[in-house]
């Protein structure tokens, strides 16, 4: 009889350990032995590692959804820029679109007036056309997919956003 009640509760510790653990996201620090850097991944370090630590992060613990490793690499080194207008219709949704679809966080910059598109040309130094996008340091005017999808390639970027990335951007629609 106090078998079967353990098994309940065993059972329901089993599953809220699962479901927790589902959306959870590790992150490895160590200090390779070889060149003695300190290196960050999301795989696990060697073995001979000194100073190795692991950090988990789930859903619950931030209430945004996590960020796979590569997209928070290349987004700290090549931050994204997207900028549009308020009259740019269908090159800005299909540039924010592509960006979604490849799970890119991005910062959407609307010029409002003619004063704004100016200081944005002054800044880049070449006539502005809507949208652009800057990646790090790069831009490119104009909504052209190829020319995009090179620019975020070259910057590290996943060619698609992760599967559980998508069904989370769904649910959150």
């Amino acid at each position: 009889m106090l078998a079967e009640k353990l098994k309940l509760p065993a059972c329901f510790i089993a599953a809220l350990v699962t479901c927790t653990t589902a959306d959870a996201e590790t992150t490895y620090r160590w200090v390779d032995p070889l060149t003695g850097t300190t290196v960050l991944s999301d795989l696990p370090p060697p073995p001979g590692a000194k100073q190795v630590s692991r950090i988990t992060t789930t859903s619950s613990q931030s209430s945004e959804r996590p960020i796979p490793y590569a997209v928070r690499r290349a987004s700290e080194k090549y931050p994204v820029v997207l900028y549009t207008s308020v009259n740019c219709a269908v090159g800005c949704s299909e540039g924010r679109s592509l960006l979604d679809g490849r799970g890119v966080p991005f910062t959407e910059k609307v010029l409002n007036n003619p004063a704004e598109l100016a200081e944005l040309t002054r800044d880049l130094g070449k006539e502005v056309s809507i949208p652009a996008i800057q990646v790090g340091r790069q831009h490119e005017m104009g909504f052209d997919k190829a020319s995009w999808n090179a620019l975020l390639d070259a910057a590290g970027y996943p060619e698609a956003a992760s599967a559980a990335g998508e069904r989370r951007a769904k649910a959150e629609r």
